[in-house]
């Protein structure tokens, strides 16, 4: 007890320091919601079929990305979630520049009912970071 007292700070430092390594793991697994690495999003893309989904602006879109792609700007989604309600139980890939708004897409998309739901983590500049293709549009 002498040492925790003598230490209380490191010991707090300790606690503080394990909560936030675990509060992303913690985070994920209430959320329903899987952050993928570009790889692991070709992987659920090429064996379960998963639809992409990009929430980027239409200009943002047409400078490069995932082929296959559905467009639905993070703005508009709550409006035109019909549009995408046939993959309300399919595997469901959510990607934007760098995963902040399709992770707000996320939530929105999980609140309407969708199950299977992932977020590429990085967005699509970890796509290409990764060196993985990318449709331009002219």
């Amino acid at each position: 007890m002498k040492f925790v007292m003598d230490n209380l700070l490191l010991v707090v430092l300790a606690v503080v320091s394990g909560a936030m390594l675990l509060e992303p793991m913690l985070r994920r697994g209430t959320s329903g919601v899987r952050d993928l690495s570009p790889t692991d999003a070709v992987l659920l893309i090429n064996r379960e079929h998963a639809t992409v989904l990009d929430v980027r602006k239409p200009e943002e879109y047409v400078a490069g990305h995932i082929s296959d792609a559905v467009n639905i700007p993070l703005a508009d989604l709550e409006s035109r979630l019909a549009e995408i309600s046939k993959y309300k139980d399919k595997p469901l890939l959510v990607n934007c520049q760098g995963g902040v708004r399709s992770s707000s897409a996320c939530g929105v998309l999980k609140k309407a009912g969708f199950t299977q739901l992932y977020n590429l983590d990085g967005g699509v500049n970890a796509w290409m970071q990764a060196k993985l293709p990318v449709i331009k549009e002219v």
